[in-house]
């Protein structure tokens, strides 16, 4: 049965403070499922990881990893394979994810296949481990070459690869959420729900207009997109959590890369109360 939950990088900075806390704080709100996702697994958090878990009913969905280290020093499965897999293994999840594609790897289709062979690599390695390895997306997957998305194609470059499928990426790429996650049907373990906002122009900005002043037009024309709070933006999310539970996700994960100076534990309270109040309660 799917179940909903949260992603942790929401609140990264409070988890970076007091693991345990914020484990007890997304509990208050009603969350009982985890990804965990820029948080530190240093051998205290994932102590403070399991005892909160024990403490609030709580469970880690998934927790994260990169192929190769992007920062001098941090994690990698090239680096610290058999540390990430004793972790996920601590923690209690068979789910591993890719949060995004390595900076060195997105310059180029070759460069992508490239991170796509080596991604599949670690995949049937895994597996071997009791663990599977999901790649999350972005909009940058939604390039086109030949006709072809990059998604695709990273899709046929590493077979034994699962995903993620994060829906307001899908719609910023341009592509439908309800498609891709029909498309990907049996090898969606994970979603992202996060909402799609288009904010409206503010009068002052169009009044420069009649001064000569285009950039605070252009501001607000060409960047007027937001991450929203679920029920908050233009996704029909009905839809698509319905098209999430029928490609076999296991777990829905409420997720706000940025809350614009909002509590973002306040925006993952709003997201929880939408989801309860559309009669999806019974999946937390």
């Amino acid at each position: 049965m799917v179940k909903l939950g949260v992603q942790g990088m929401t609140v990264k900075v409070a988890f970076n403070e007091d693991t345990y806390e914020t484990m007890r704080k997304l509990s208050d709100i009603g969350y009982k499922s985890v990804e965990i996702s820029q948080i530190d697994t240093t051998p205290e958090n994932i102590q403070a990881l399991k005892q909160a878990c024990e403490d609030f009913g709580m469970e880690i969905a998934s927790m994260s990893a990169s192929l190769e280290p992007q920062t001098e020093g941090a994690e990698s499965l090239t680096t610290d394979y058999d540390k990430i897999v004793a972790d996920c293994k601590a923690v209690g999840t068979d789910l591993l994810r890719i949060g995004m594609l390595p900076l060195n790897y997105m310059s180029s289709l070759e460069l992508v296949k490239e991170f796509a062979t080596k991604a599949n690599e670690y995949a049937v390695r895994l597996k071997s481990d009791g663990i599977k390895l999901y790649y999350h997306n972005h909009h940058i997957e939604f390039v086109k070459y030949d006709g072809k998305y990059l998604l695709d194609i990273i899709a046929e470059e590493a077979p034994d690869l699962g995903f993620e499928i994060d829906i307001h990426w899908v719609q910023r790429g341009g592509a439908n959420p309800v498609d891709v996650l029909n498309q990907y049907k049996g090898r969606v373990d994970l979603v992202h729900l996060k909402d799609y906002r288009v904010n409206p122009i503010p009068q002052e900005a169009i009044d420069a207009l009649f001064t000569g002043e285009m950039e605070p037009f252009n501001k607000y024309f060409y960047h007027n997109v937001e991450f929203a709070e679920l029920g908050q933006g233009s996704l029909d999310l009905a839809k698509i959590i319905a098209a999430a539970i029928d490609s076999g996700a296991r777990y829905l994960l409420v997720e706000q890369d940025d809350t614009y100076g909002r509590d973002p534990f306040e925006s993952l309270a709003e997201s929880y109360q939408w989801l309860v109040d559309n009669n999806y309660g019974d999946l937390f």
